[in-house]
């Protein structure tokens, strides 16, 4: 539909039939199936070889996009200055001179009769062409500096955001602690290297006490990606680095990438909790499977609030770490005082965010749903177009208070 739409207005609509027009066709036709390819054939080429074939399937997907959105708000105006031109009283041709001494013909009995409101002249086709092809220049240029902004802010230095969270259970002892969180990643043949690197040192600046990954972490496998996430090892924090899945780790051989994340020092949470201590008091990090675990085919996985929390002790706050923002519902029912999440990237392009919310409590930022608390970062990564338009990448530094503190 979307590609369909975009041949119409910007190559059937701005060209005449002939060589132009066909090439334009093919053109399309090609742009159509990249992003398809880089998606059925990620499994069979090398990282290398995706890499092309990903930036620019994806790239242009995100431009079509802002080019659909762009032709769709100017359709109103394309259609009022079609109307406008068809109004537009033909021109007359001039009259013959009437030779000295001689009357003007009267005008045929026929014609008389026949006569009545003029029918709108019929829009001229040269100046219909140039109206499709200056509409069609604005709808590019719209979609180009859209998609293009939003490729550096895709690929800029995360923003690191301080949200101070009060939690009604919170010793004193652990007023000011810090929980560095960060989410999808989706490592790939476009998002890693440097950036990626660029955003352990970030959050390593932060000095956490604990830093929590909520999902999202890669799109391939341990094979391909594992110099893209070693700089995970590099990770620094005085309790530890703890990890949930998200959907995207069901896409992949999942075993393999929790028995890697291993290796890193990376702590995966499976619908268990550790207790996290200072000064003699403690709350508890708990994390639970996405909510896709159970319907992913992995044995034994499967999102579970009820398993992490059994037997704690409920006069200690428990923060949860679960990839989607959906699944506060279940943390609501366990009493839990806050819940990490992230999945939704902001919306990742404006204006999916208004979609999300179609499927999830909230976007991005923090809420209240009852007495639980979540927070939704936007993310770090990004997955199909290689863009963020309307939400920065972020690292979250989430400062535990204490009533009062």
């Amino acid at each position: 539909m979307l590609h369909g739409y975009l041949w119409w207005r910007l190559v059937r609509g701005t060209t005449r039939p002939g060589r132009a027009r066909r090439l334009l066709t093919w053109l399309t036709v090609v742009l159509t199936l990249l992003p398809a390819a880089a998606v059925l054939l990620r499994r069979t080429l090398s990282l290398s070889a995706q890499e092309p074939l990903a930036w620019v399937g994806f790239t242009w997907l995100g431009i079509a996009f802002y080019a659909f959105l762009a032709l769709l708000v100017l359709e109103p105006v394309r259609l009022l200055l079609r109307r406008w031109s068809r109004q537009r009283p033909a021109v007359q041709p001039a009259a013959e001179p009437v030779p000295a001494g001689r009357a003007a013909p009267a005008p045929a009995a026929d014609a008389v009769a026949d006569s009545g409101p003029a029918e709108p002249a019929p829009v001229d086709p040269s100046r219909r062409l140039f109206l499709a092809r200056s509409l069609a220049v604005t709808a590019g240029v719209v979609a180009l500096g859209t998609a293009g902004t939003g490729v550096v802010m895709a690929n800029s230095a995360p923003v690191v955001r301080r949200v101070p969270i009060t939690l009604p259970r919170l010793d004193p002892a652990l007023d000011g602690l810090r929980i560095v969180t960060f989410s999808d990643g989706h490592l790939s043949a476009t998002y890693g290297g440097r950036r990626f690197e660029r955003l352990v040192e970030t959050v390593n600046a932060q000095r956490p006490d604990v830093v929590a990954i909520v999902g999202d972490l890669v799109d391939g496998e341990v094979d391909e990606l594992r110099e893209e996430v070693a700089p995970l090892a590099d990770l620094v924090s005085e309790q530890g680095v703890y990890f949930v899945t998200g959907n995207h780790e069901y896409f992949v051989d999942t075993a393999a990438w929790l028995r890697h994340l291993s290796t890193l020092g990376v702590d995966v949470l499976r619908n268990e909790r550790v207790p996290i201590t200072r000064g003699g008091a403690s709350f508890d990090l708990a994390g639970i499977d996405d909510r896709t675990a159970a319907s992913s085919g992995v044995p034994g996985h499967g999102a579970s609030v009820d398993a992490a929390l059994d037997g704690r002790d409920d006069a200690v706050p428990v923060v949860l770490m679960a990839h989607q923002p959906v699944q506060v519902e279940q943390a609501q029912a366990a009493g839990v005082d806050l819940q990490l999440s992230g999945h939704t990237h902001g919306g990742q392009l404006w204006p999916f965010d208004y979609v999300i919310r179609l499927d999830q409590p909230a976007v991005e930022g923090l809420s209240r749903h009852g007495d639980t608390q979540l927070y939704v970062t936007s993310g770090a990564g990004y997955w199909g177009p290689p863009m963020r338009v309307g939400a920065r990448p972020e690292v979250t530094v989430v400062e535990l208070r204490a009533p009062g503190g």
